[in-house]
């Protein structure tokens, strides 16, 4: 297992897909990193030398942002929105759609499991 960024990456894909298993990196991402350390789109993680690791650990740090810190970042962001007490904030508190989506009906996902209603009977 190549170990990038903190995260064990599979060995058996192909570099393109096994590098967007570390956070903070999608396909474009991954293919910005895989043009520029030449490497063939066809090669698979087992298949690099220590050398080639090396370089994609170097791209890396220099031009993303990935796992804790960007999670770190994430964070804090949505700290400052709440401790602004801006609209955006106040739904995250509340725990409701932060970007403009109904919530009489649907919404459950971020509101949680539906609670009954106590004196309500049909």
């Amino acid at each position: 297992m190549a170990r990038i960024a903190g995260v064990n990456i599979p060995t058996a894909k192909r570099v393109i897909i096994a590098l967007q298993y570390i956070h903070g990196i999608g396909p474009k991402g991954a293919a910005d990193i895989v043009e520029k350390t030449k490497i063939e789109l066809t090669r698979r993680v087992n298949q690099l030398t220590d050398a080639e690791v090396m370089q994609i650990r170097e791209v890396i740090d220099a031009d993303f942002v990935v796992e804790g810190d960007l999670r770190r970042e994430t964070s804090m962001n949505i700290k400052r929105l709440m401790d602004m007490g801006n609209y955006r904030g106040i739904r995250h508190r509340r725990g409701l759609p932060v970007r403009g989506q109904r919530t009489s009906t649907n919404a459950r996902t971020r509101k949680g499991p539906a609670k009954a209603i106590a004196g309500k009977k049909k």
